[in-house]
């Protein structure tokens, strides 16, 4: 939404604006398919497209065009290696990435409304680039098909922003917190501790609760997109809001403990009759191994692992670091 908003408000000062969008990306570009930056003739700029020397020097050709007066759709390949002859980014990762300048006036005022208010309301739309231009379309999708810098086109679906329910609102919680609200995550806290200091300290959260953990069932509402992390004060909690969470469906289901905690809870919920399948899609112990050490290294690791399984299946998210 960030962008769009920016968008609007230049556009409402009487500023004239550039969309960079990345509309494919190959091999190790640091630009991925998606990436958007917007330039106004003003000389403000937000987003990004990559970083580096490539960003800088499309942010300084939008510059360039807008004060030169030249306000019109193009297209562009940016190689980042050596070997081809035109169109080098500067930058020898290797890859290349589709960057199309999008202009966007008073004229196209209706349709950044149009973008921010679907956001706001999750409707299932994309976005829809050609060469004659940008438009909305009422369905998600993402397919595009680049022939050359004439023949290409894209659509690319508006997804919501993605959402994390944190089940424990101690200091792990808190420091998770803070690290998915600068990801870009809606955060939901819940806690069975009435009163607790580290809940009421947690500014980062979008909606916080005070819940019984033996009605998990009824007050997690979580969807087959959502993210799922427990980490309350103890085993006995973490292993009742576990029994009842398995089976359901969700994008990523974790577990905060020790290699020791999570084998003898698993072996006890083998024990009672939970299927290997279930226990299986778990991420326990949660988190990536970095050797953490403080609660902000713990929720590193944690938030370096969602973002892992956010992003692997992309396109051109494997092998990304």
């Amino acid at each position: 939404m960030d962008i769009w908003t920016f968008i609007s408000e230049k556009i409402h000062s009487g500023a004239r604006i550039f969309l960079l969008y990345v509309l494919e990306s190959q091999g190790s570009s640091p630009g991925r398919r998606g990436f958007k930056m917007a330039v106004a003739s003003d000389g403000s700029f937000t987003g990004t497209i990559g970083g580096g020397i490539m960003e800088f020097k499309m942010v300084e050709k939008a510059k360039a065009l807008l004060s030169n007066g030249q306000f019109e759709l193009e297209a562009t390949y940016q190689y980042h290696d050596k070997a081809h002859g035109t169109d080098q980014s500067g930058m020898i990762c290797s890859g290349s990435q589709f960057l199309v300048f999008v202009p966007l006036s008073a004229a196209e005022l209706p349709f950044v409304q149009s973008v921010m208010a679907a956001l706001r309301e999750e409707k299932p739309v994309s976005l829809r680039v050609s060469p004659e231009g940008i438009s909305l379309a009422e369905y998600l999708a993402d397919e595009w098909e680049i022939r050359s810098e004439k023949d290409w086109i894209s659509v690319e679906s508006l997804k919501k922003q993605p959402v994390i329910h944190i089940i424990g609102g101690g200091h792990v919680s808190l420091a998770l917190s803070e690290l998915m609200r600068y990801l870009g995550f809606y955060i939901f806290v819940y806690d069975d501790r009435p009163g607790l200091s580290t809940l009421k300290e947690n500014h980062f959260a979008d909606e916080k609760f005070e819940v019984d953990y033996n009605r998990a069932g009824d007050w997690l509402k979580a969807k087959s997109s959502d993210f799922v992390v427990i980490m309350t004060v103890g085993y006995r909690t973490d292993k009742l809001i576990l029994r009842q969470l398995l089976g359901k469906n969700f994008f990523y289901l974790g577990m905060l403990g020790s290699e020791n905690k999570i084998e003898t809870l698993m072996a006890e919920l083998k024990a009672e009759g939970f299927e290997e399948e279930d226990l299986a899609g778990i991420h326990a112990p949660i988190g990536l191994m970095i050797y953490s050490q403080t609660t902000r290294e713990i929720a590193v690791s944690i938030a370096a692992e969602i973002i892992m399984e956010k992003n692997k299946n992309l396109p051109g998210g494997r092998g990304q670091k």
